[in-house]
């Protein structure tokens, strides 16, 4: 069976990676692997930043490689706060898709990032 057992996010400048995952994002730094790597504490998946100096910034509108999609509970929160930070936004109102609502966002490098706010089913909580 494949399952996914890591996630990398390859980033020009780990420094600025990491400021932006933990302020911005609320992740918490887990530990630094030396100057290029770190991990940031997410259950049982992973999230590596490893600092590649091949990476390019990808900040134009094509839309290309892995979307992390964030869960949250209260995404016209969310969507408040990450304008406070000055983020790219692609997708900055709140979109209903198959599951809720999304807005869509990049990271300094050009990353892609979503934010998704997951319908309640049913009756009252």
């Amino acid at each position: 069976m494949n399952q996914i057992c890591v996630i990398s996010i390859y980033v020009p400048n780990l420094n600025k990676a990491i400021d932006f995952y933990t302020n911005t994002l609320g992740f918490e730094l887990n530990k630094q692997y030396g100057p290029k790597i770190a991990s940031l504490v997410h259950g049982e998946l992973p999230i590596i930043l490893e600092e590649n100096d091949h990476t390019t910034y990808n900040q134009d509108n094509k839309i290309t490689g892995v979307v992390l999609g964030l869960q949250t509970e209260d995404i016209y929160e969310t969507v408040k706060f990450l304008k406070e930070k000055e983020v790219s936004f692609i997708v900055d109102v709140p979109t209903n898709c198959p599951p809720g609502k999304y807005i869509s966002f990049r990271d300094p490098f050009g990353n892609i990032l979503e934010y998704l706010q997951f319908e309640r089913v049913g009756g009252s909580d």
